[in-house]
């Protein structure tokens, strides 16, 4: 039941907010014409409101009230919502002609006396127009006030009854009024089989009943015994991935529904039989819906348990377990299916709101620790996800999560029976059971996104299993798993008035200023930008395969045609879904000023950048294909865009240069009108060669090449009286300049030839180098430094000068004594 009721209310969660936005855009497109013909009565309101207030303020107002109360509250606040936007076309018109009237006169001064009178008429008939709209705000306030108060009453409510401490289940006291329930409830059930067969009217009834009654239990039994076993061994066989194809896998994939379907609608048809015979009385009617809601519960664990641990080893199976780890998955799989299909059983048997406090702790403990058993043992086995270590596999981000959630399955599963063992039973049960829908809801997940790869590889063609998921897979999942965010609050306790209440918070939207932006809003926008998006590309495509070629113009100057049709439809795509989802700029143009000082200074390059793009495509100095020098990078332009121009160097290499620089500094465009081209060919001989014989060979050479142009025809010069030869240069103009560097070497190839036959040297530098200090290269002895000669202006060296002469006197010569 917990199941059933989960997923019927996600259903009404998901579809609910699907019908909204077109009546909420309808009721706001009618605008003033709808605020006249159904305004809010605001008295019969202010009654209403008061009276709500009254009852908040008493504690003893039932939850089933509240919920009456809020549900009439969120009417009135989505006619003042709608009341909110009232007259703003007739606004919009009355303020623009206060505006052309001028601004006010300032203080001091006057202004004609019939413009005055028109203002002031003007102004009061704007009051008018806009009192509807204030009123209507100040009603959606106090709404949503009572709306919030009420939304606060119960969740403090629930969060109170769900720590409610409940009699001890493990305590042998409270294990009679277990035994009570159950024998009372059994001898009762009991009392009403006997009481129908003795009842002739009844006993008729089964009579006139039984051929149906028995042939849809021959068709309950045979499909249980017989249909499971043979779709499961159907989806077996095709889910075996050796040499299967994906056509086949998507239709294993689709059949192993019926592994639910099948089953259930023979339990279906076993319930229907048995109220047939009448003989069951009010508490079999009761244990009806039990059983198909049991059945749901069982059989969808077990094809949960089949689509995450696979039978057969399977590449496209999400976790990374062996055989023996996967048989034990699938078997607890089933076990947790029978636990929630006894749980669902003895809930429809034993109603909790018949039973005391203590009946229903003692009556679910069992259930609860059997399922925390399971959900430990499960969690175990994701834990050991992706641990082969013989294999190597990169981890990602989806094996980190089922690392994180297979730690916090094994808390939940050993938390949870000791807080119900303690007496928390509610609290135990809040955990319990939403982590196994929640796990169960992650498979059917991850069953939809597999089913949506394998459908795009189908249509793709794509049959490589080991490609990586295209991005439109991707943006399928990513909306898949958005969309089961409201499935998920809701199997956790969130309320469907809360999930309600967060969509009308969006539907209001926000404001800035006087303009408010709703999804809605932007919804509309996305889809006509989009709209105007694919039919500019469409246009550009048309217009660059079929209609400019056709044309003389340049391949540089399609291009720039073809650009500027997609800004100019990108923008008028921008303005007519601005639009056409009713967006008022006009109150963002302060914001928006403001916001331009700022953006203007850190985006001025890319804005520099921008214009220059602009300026490159529309006056086109240079195009794709040309040969352009710009600084120090040389190479042909690959493509222009809007913000950069994408050079591609002589080495294969891309130098993107930003076109501010192409357009404020100087580029040399060697191919932009033609391929014609000059090149200069510098060479050198010897001093004392015939330079009339060297004039002449060149000239003989540059007359063969055949790019060189006749007119005007190659040149040689002879430039000047070099340092180490004598200067020559051969000027050719080629067709091509493309085949510069090739006729160069050709041309030195040549000249070189021809010089060696006519024995012409070409000289290389040479050089006369003189060494200061031999004898530090051979090693020798430094000289002793000769003393430096006296200068006589010397005051000092004069004394000295005279110490020696007086000193050289009294010596005598080595041999003067002889």
């Amino acid at each position: 039941m917990t199941a059933l009721r989960a997923i019927f209310l996600a259903l009404l969660c998901v579809l609910l907010p699907l019908a909204t936005p077109g009546h909420a855009q309808s009721n706001s497109q009618q605008g003033s014409e709808q605020s006249t013909s159904a305004a809010p009565d605001y008295e019969e309101w202010r009654g209403f409101a008061r009276r709500v207030e009254a009852l908040l303020d008493q504690p003893s107002i039932s939850s089933e009230a509240l919920n009456q109360f809020r549900g009439e509250l969120v009417t009135y606040r989505s006619r003042f919502l709608t009341a909110q936007d009232a007259n703003q076309s007739r606004i919009a018109a009355t303020r623009e002609q206060i505006e052309a009237l001028g601004p006010p006169p300032e203080e001091g001064t006057t202004e004609a006396e019939e413009i005055a009178e028109r203002r002031a008429e003007l102004q009061e008939q704007l009051s008018e127009l806009q009192a509807p709209g204030i009123a209507a705000q100040e009603a959606f306030r106090r709404a949503d006030g009572l709306i919030r108060r009420i939304d606060t009453t119960l969740r403090e409510r629930d969060a109170e009854a769900l720590l409610t401490l409940w009699p001890s289940p493990v305590n042998p006291v409270n294990w009679v009024p277990a035994v009570d329930a159950v024998w009372g409830t059994t001898f009762t059930f009991v009392t009403q089989v006997i009481g129908a067969t003795e009842d002739p009217a009844r006993m008729r009834e089964f009579r006139s009943n039984l051929p149906v009654s028995v042939f849809l239990l021959i068709f309950s039994g045979l499909v249980l015994w017989r249909g499971r076993a043979g779709v499961e061994g159907a989806v077996s066989r095709l889910l075996d991935d050796s040499g299967s194809r994906r056509s086949r896998r998507v239709l294993a994939r689709l059949m192993s529904l019926a592994q639910i379907i099948v089953p259930v609608t023979a339990l279906i048809a076993l319930t229907f039989a048995l109220r047939l015979t009448s003989l069951f009385g009010d508490i079999g009617s009761e244990l009806a819906p039990g059983i198909v809601s049991a059945g749901i519960a069982y059989f969808a664990a077990r094809w949960a348990g089949r689509q995450i641990f696979p039978i057969a080893e399977s590449r496209t199976a999400p976790l990374r377990l062996p055989p023996a780890r996967r048989r034990e998955g699938r078997f607890w799989s089933n076990m947790i299916g029978a636990a929630l299909a006894i749980y669902a059983m003895l809930m429809a048997f034993l109603p909790p709101e018949n039973q005391t406090e203590a009946a229903n702790a003692v009556i679910a403990f069992p259930v609860l620790a059997f399922s925390g058993l399971i959900l430990f043992r499960i969690g175990m086995i994701l834990n050991l996800h992706n641990q082969d270590e013989s294999v190597a596999h990169e981890p990602r981000f989806f094996d980190r999560i089922v690392t994180v959630l297979s730690k916090l399955v094994m808390v939940i599963g050993i938390g949870a029976p000791i807080f119900a063992a303690i007496g928390y039973v509610q609290a135990a049960q809040a955990l319990l059971f939403p982590t196994i829908i929640s796990l169960g809801l992650i498979v059917v997940l991850l069953f939809l996104m597999q089913l949506d790869d394998d459908i795009y590889c189908i249509v793709t063609r794509n049959e490589d299993e080991d490609a990586e998921t295209g991005l439109i897979p991707s943006l399928i999942n990513f909306a898949l798993v958005l969309a089961s965010l409201p499935v998920f609050a809701l199997i956790w306790g969130v309320r469907p008035t809360e999930l309600l209440e967060f969509w009308q918070m969006l539907r209001e939207g926000f404001r800035i200023g006087d303009t408010r932006i709703s999804p809605t809003n932007i919804l509309t926008f996305v889809i006509v930008f989009s709209i105007g998006y694919i039919i500019t590309r469409a246009l550009q495509s048309a217009l660059g395969s079929s209609v400019l070629p056709k044309t003389k113009i340049d391949k540089g100057g399609q291009k720039a045609m073809i650009s500027g049709v997609g800004y100019v439809g990108i923008f008028a795509a921008a303005l007519i879904a601005i639009s056409t989802a009713g967006i008022d700029l006009s109150g963002l143009a302060i914001v928006a000023g403001a916001l331009s000082v700022g953006i203007g200074f850190g985006l001025q390059n890319i804005v520099s950048n921008f214009i220059s793009g602009v300026i490159l495509l529309i006056e086109r100095p240079v195009a794709e294909g040309d040969w352009i020098e710009v600084g120090d990078t040389m190479g042909t332009v690959r493509s222009i865009s809007v913000r950069s121009t994408v050079i591609e160097t002589f080495d294969r290499t891309d130098v993107v240069v930003p076109n501010a620089d192409l357009i404020s500094g100087t580029v040399t465009n060697w191919t932009r009108y033609n391929s014609l081209g000059r090149i200069i060919i510098p060479v050198g001989v010897a001093y004392g060669t015939d330079t009339r014989k060297v004039t002449r060979i060149l000239q003989e050479i540059g007359d063969n090449e055949p790019l060189a142009l006749l007119d005007p025809a190659p040149q040689v010069l002879f430039m000047d009286f070099g340092a180490d030869a004598l200067e020559f240069e051969l000027r050719l103009v080629l067709s091509d300049v493309g085949f510069g560097m090739a006729v160069r070497s050709e041309l030195r190839h040549q000249i070189a030839e021809r010089f060696k036959q006519e024995g012409i040297e070409i000289p290389f530098a040479q050089r006369d180098v003189w060494l200061r200090n031999p004898e530090v290269l051979r090693g020798d002895a430094a000289p002793e430094p000769e003393e430096a000669p006296r200068d006589p202006r010397d005051e000092n060296a004069r004394t000295e000068m005279r110490r020696g002469e007086i000193m050289s006197d009294a010596d005598p010569e080595p041999d003067g004594g002889r």
